[in-house]
């Protein structure tokens, strides 16, 4: 299948990743536990249990699991809520800026 045949709503910019790793969630000075489901050079999905809302700015932290290796550090603004297992919310992330 070709990315015509594709319906509009599966056509992206960039390519997502499934990753499905450990994170952190920054905001409001506070951290959460999340998990990362996808990821892209613009974006990432996340899984939380924390209450956030579409517009809240986050930092995420995505540790490596290599000691030689960088983990992911975003600074990202929420764009897309909504809900998760066990009472979760599912997080769409626009990333900002990387560092």
């Amino acid at each position: 299948m070709s990315l015509d045949d594709r319906n509009y709503s599966e056509k992206r910019d960039f390519i997502r990743m499934q990753v499905q790793s450990k994170a952190i969630l920054e905001h409001a000075g506070q951290q959460s536990p999340a998990r990362c489901l996808d990821l892209s050079s613009s974006g990432m999905q996340l899984e939380v249990s924390a209450e956030l809302s579409v517009g809240d700015r986050v930092r995420v932290l995505i540790p490596s699991e290599h000691s030689s290796l960088k983990g992911l550090e975003a600074d990202a603004e929420v764009v897309r809520v909504g809900e998760g297992t066990k009472g979760s919310l599912i997080l769409g992330l626009a990333i900002l800026d990387l560092r």
